[in-house]
Parts: C-alpha cells; sequence; structure tokens
C-alpha cells in the first residue's frame, strides 16, 4: 500500500533520513520503531507532504494503481486517502467534540468555516458517523463539550476518532498512547485491535515497547535515519541489532 524508496532528509549537516526504504502491506498493523533521532518522525513527515525529501520517491497505492506522492501538497496526500495523527494534539479548542468530528468528516478544514453558522444542517448520515464514532471511543457524552475543556486522555480519544473519520486508506498515528493512563492504553489498543480486524491499514510510531510489539503485525527498526532491520514482533524482539540499538540487554 506505501513504498518508500531511498529517501534522504537532511537539516544542514544532520542525515535525519539516510537512503531509507520499505513497504507498508495493506490491512496490517506496521510498527516504526527506533531510538530518539533515529528519523521516524520525519519519515512521517515526509510521508504527509509536511517535508519535502531531498532524494528518494514514495509511491502510494489507495485503489489498483500505485500513484507517486512525493513532493505533493498535504492536501493533496489526506484527500488520497492517507489521514494521521500528531504526537501534539492539534484540536480546535474553541469547537465542541461534534464540530471537530465533522472538520474530519468533511475532509477540508475551511469547508466548516464557510460554513460554520449552518451547521444545524448536518446531515443524518454525518450525524449517525459522529454518533458511531464517540460510541467506539465511550465519548457520547460529551459531543457537546468544547475541545478545551476535555483532559489529555480525551482529546487523545478525539484526535484518534477525526483521524478514523476522515476518509482514508491509510491510517498513520504518531505516539497514539504517549502520556496516557493504562486504562486509556487498553482502551486505544482495542479501537486498533477491531479496526484491523475490519481491513483497515494502519502505520504508527510509539515508544511504549509492550503496547507496540502486542499489537504490530510488523515492526520496522530505525537507527540514524535507515532502516537496520524488520519483522514479526517476535522476530524483532529477539534480533540482536534491536536489542543493541534500541531496546537494550
Amino acid at each position: 500500500m506505501l513504498k518508500i524508496k531511498n529517501l534522504k532528509k537532511y537539516f544542514g549537516g544532520i542525515k535525519a533520513v539516510d537512503d531509507c526504504s520499505f513497504e507498508i502491506k495493506p490491512q496490517t498493523i506496521t510498527a516504526l520503531i527506533g531510538p530518539n533521532g533515529s528519523g521516524k518522525t520525519t519519515i512521517f513527515n515526509l510521508i504527509s507532504g509536511i517535508l519535502k525529501p531531498d532524494a528518494g520517491k514514495i509511491f502510494f497505492k489507495p485503489e489498483k494503481k500505485w500513484v507517486e506522492i512525493t513532493n505533493k501538497p498535504i492536501e493533496v496526500i489526506s484527500n488520497l486517502g492517507i489521514s494521521r495523527v500528531f504526537q501534539q494534539t492539534k484540536l480546535f479548542d474553541n469547537l465542541t467534540v461534534k464540530e471537530n468530528l465533522l472538520l474530519a468528516l468533511d475532509n477540508e478544514d475551511t469547508k466548516l468555516f464557510k460554513n460554520f453558522f449552518n451547521l444545524n444542517r448536518i446531515t443524518k448520515e454525518k450525524e449517525e458517523k459522529i454518533k458511531e464514532m464517540l460510541k467506539l471511543v465511550d465519548m457520547e457524552k460529551f459531543e457537546d463539550n468544547l475541545a478545551r475543556n476535555l483532559s489529555y486522555g480525551q482529546k487523545r480519544l478525539i484526535e484518534l476518532s477525526r483521524a478514523i473519520l476522515n476518509p482514508h486508506k491509510l491510517l498513520m498515528l504518531d505516539e497514539p498512547v504517549a502520556g496516557v493512563n493504562p486504562r486509556l492504553r487498553e482502551k486505544i489498543t482495542e479501537i486498533l485491535l477491531k479496526l484491523k480486524e475490519e481491513g483497515e491499514t494502519i502505520l504508527l510510531i510509539e515508544h511504549d515497547m509492550n503496547f507496540t510489539l502486542n499489537i504490530s503485525t510488523w515492526v520496522i527498526v530505525m537507527e540514524k535515519g535507515t532502516v537496520i532491520t524488520e519483522g514479526t514482533p517476535q522476530e524483532i524482539k529477539i534480533n540482536p541489532k534491536v536489542l543493541e540499538a534500541y531496546l537494550g540487554d
């Protein structure tokens, strides 16, 4: 579904991504792991169009044909079907939970603001999708709450909900359980495994190794901007390169 070929990104003399190549298969949860500074978030930013690569190519297969998305604008990549949750929450604090989710369904921030005073015209179909999503994340009671009044964990759930509601083929999650309590981590685990069962393709970055290795189908390990190995969670747990570079003895 996604191919990274010989990708490079430099910041001055720092090689953030250095000749990196890997492939994401459909209907899997793939984890991108590695020590701090290994290039994981830079890879995410290159895929989603926030950064432009210095070399290499990125290909995406939303339907039957591969499409090169290297250097495409952010909105083009999003509209092709790549949805992302960032490490830091990016909700609109002065909008309600429901209005934040409507943004995702419209898949265009400006569309909501052009019609901001006509929110009572939300279609029945959109109402049902929002209610279904809030039920999935146990947030039904909060749909009329302003985003700024939510706890950090609740904001993470709404961020995840937005990414899922945004029409997509690939879901990218940047540290989805960072800073959340154990109960919420279990809830997010449950949600992601359910999405995988329903045929979703998920690419995630996460430093919680227990969460990552328990939830992933495939694990790609980076160090110093490039892939050093990849395999199943079981293989990664005992791989000497990984033990040395990241997991420790």
